[in-house]
């Protein structure tokens, strides 16, 4: 897998950021990491020209 290049920064409620912590320790893993998975299944949920 290739390095990481880009930062992507956005804002979450404080609920959210407490769901994804919770979350997080829960599974021992880090944000990073959940928030990479949570990305990389997205390619699974894009509907392709022959779905349209």
């Amino acid at each position: 897998m290739s390095k990481p290049e880009v930062f992507i920064t956005f804002r979450v409620t404080q609920q959210e950021k407490d769901l994804l912590k919770l979350y997080c320790e829960q599974e021992a893993r880090n944000q990073t990491e959940v928030l990479r998975e949570l990305i990389r299944s997205l390619n699974r949920r894009i509907k392709k020209p022959s779905d349209l």
